[in-house]
């Protein structure tokens, strides 16, 4: 039997199938991630052709089958269009929706992470935020309400919460001076970086993205993201890569 769904969320990826249609990914706040079929979404007159393409979000009413979704219409919100016309933030951009399409599962509570990518989002197209910190913001963030953020408001070891001054990937949280040497990758953060990082992890999503850095902090906040990453996820992402490669030749 075919039940009518209404739900609001994000278009992840979107991709060509047959000659007209298109499969796509949503994040969705009410089922989580979920791939539904667009059919005739290419053609030119089609009321689906903006409404599913990346970044898109708003209300999408579906038709719920045996074994799959299908697009009857929708009601873009926001499309993010702002974001294509600068280069270094479409990679960005892209990069989010690929972790938030390799972490969320269907049929699970993602309402977190849509927040968070949507917030995101936003925060890349403002002028008054730096490319580079909203990558870190999100990618703290986003690990923590995975579950697998690190513990930067007491010591690993002997659970103080003062002269906290180091950083271990492999034991996943802040470390004091006394203890340092029990980790064996600890390194040397500044105090307003520990400060930022405990920012980002206790504040709400709506809140994150209201300050800025300096140099040195962003320049932390980005290496100890991208050894814990890399040590908790261990995977490419193909924007991000990109990216990287980019700035690599740029600089």
């Amino acid at each position: 039997m075919v039940q009518n769904v209404l739900v609001t969320g994000m278009v992840l990826n979107a991709m060509p199938i047959g000659e007209y249609d298109k499969r796509i990914t949503l994040l969705t706040k009410e089922r989580g991630k979920l791939v539904a079929f667009a059919r005739g979404a290419r053609r030119a007159n089609s009321q689906l052709l903006a409404a599913t393409d990346s970044f898109a979000f708003g209300e999408f009413t579906l038709f719920e089958g045996r074994s799959s979704y299908t697009i009857a219409k929708a009601s873009i919100q926001h499309y993010f269009r702002e974001i294509g016309m600068d280069v270094d933030a479409t990679y960005y951009g892209f990069y989010f929706l690929e972790f938030a399409d390799y972490y969320c599962q269907e049929n699970n509570d993602e309402r977190e992470m849509l927040k968070l990518l949507y917030q995101s989002l936003r925060a890349l197209i403002s002028p008054s935020y730096d490319n580079r910190l909203v990558r870190a913001i999100f990618e703290l963030k986003a690990m923590a309400i995975n579950g697998v953020g690190p513990n930067v408001f007491s010591c690993h070891c002997c659970g103080q919460k003062e002269t906290l001054s180091y950083f271990s990937v492999k034991m996943g949280g802040v470390l004091c001076g006394g203890c340092k040497d029990k980790s064996p990758d600890p390194v040397l953060v500044d105090a307003a970086t520990l400060y930022a990082m405990q920012y980002i992890l206790y504040s709400k999503i709506e809140k994150l993205y209201t300050f800025t850095v300096s140099a040195k902090v962003l320049a932390e906040l980005e290496r100890e993201m991208k050894r814990y990453l890399k040590y908790y996820i261990g995977h490419t992402f193909k924007a991000l890569k990109i990216l990287e490669e980019a700035d690599h030749f740029s600089g």
